[in-house]
């Protein structure tokens, strides 16, 4: 055992020699992510223990796992599960096939300037932030200055308070989410379609297949790795909410909440109100095991139906 690890630190000090300069360049990288990726993962001890400010994170006593327990007795971490999944599998889905829908119609755009016209006007909204989306959508649906209900009132009909209506949340935030990333994901998938061979379309074409026969058969089998791609890495994602697009649509409205409420909120406001650091740290210790799990999953999955698509 002693002799192996002395050859393998010979040959890394010789690689070391021989690639100084790249070890140099890829330093700063490698002590950022130590510092800003690594060490604070030492703070995850919190959810084992029961905080106390006096004693700081090493010095408070381990409670087990009662701040899990407390989690999910309350009824909280099932509920806050339930909502992140369900939002994060419908605005994955929604967005994904918004972006794929608009990346054909870009490229079956033949006009040179509109095209790129078209691509700058959907690409925009990437580009605003969710404070001022949410002021849009505050503006749309407030109950007395809101313009849906000044529109309701311009043809006889009673306004409505959207704001008391928990179930229409869901389809509200799914439209504003696809609304705005659309326009950045569907670059990527405008970029597969344009790698694909030109002239298996003009094969088509001459073969008599029309736009949608070529798309069909052509365009999107041929997009179809790039789509498993960008699925499986937003998967990996599917237990993080994205907490500024709820906090800034929903805010602290709690009519709101056992509709809306995600984990990343959840998180953010049980600081705010009872600094129960051990609770909140048991939460994301939980959000971050379950997203393991489930790219492990999904990948898995995928590997076994089509291996050259998985991501390991």
């Amino acid at each position: 055992m002693g002799k192996k690890m002395g050859k393998h630190l010979r040959n890394l000090g010789h690689e070391f020699k021989k690639n100084r300069a790249l070890f140099v360049m890829i330093a700063p990288a490698v002590l950022v992510v130590l510092i800003f990726s690594y060490l604070p993962m030492s703070g995850l001890i919190l959810a084992f223990k029961e905080y106390r400010f006096n004693l700081g994170i090493f010095g408070s006593e381990f409670n087990g796992l009662d701040n899990f327990k407390y989690l999910f007795q309350s009824g909280t971490g099932w509920l806050i599960t339930r909502n992140t999944i369900v939002f994060n599998l419908v605005n994955l889905i929604s967005s994904q096939a918004l972006a794929i829908l608009v990346a054909i119609f870009i490229t079956e755009i033949n006009h040179k300037y509109f095209k790129k016209l078209t691509q700058s006007i959907i690409f925009l909204p990437y580009f605003i932030s969710w404070v001022i989306v949410g002021t849009f959508i505050y503006n749309i649906f407030n109950y007395e200055t809101g313009v849906l209900n000044h529109v309701l009132q311009l043809f006889g009909l009673e306004a409505i308070n959207v704001y008391s209506m928990p179930k229409v949340w869901p389809f509200i935030i799914a439209i504003f989410n696809a609304w705005k990333w659309c326009g950045y994901n569907s670059v990527i998938y405008i970029a597969a379609i344009t790698g694909v061979d030109s002239e298996t379309y003009e094969a088509a074409a001459v073969d008599g297949a029309n736009i949608f026969q070529r798309i069909k058969n052509i365009t999107l089998p041929c997009i179809k790795p790039t789509v498993i791609t960008m699925l499986l890495l937003q998967v990996g994602r599917i237990l993080r909410g994205d907490f500024e697009m709820f906090y800034q649509i929903v805010g602290n409205n709690g009519q709101l909440f056992n509709a809306t409420d995600v984990i990343d909120t959840y998180v953010f406001r049980s600081l705010l109100q009872n600094s129960n650091l051990g609770m909140t740290a048991a939460a994301t210790f939980y959000q971050s095991i379950l997203c393991f799990a489930i790219i492990m999953i999904v990948n898995a999955v995928v590997k076994r139906i089509d291996k050259d698509n998985a991501l390991f």
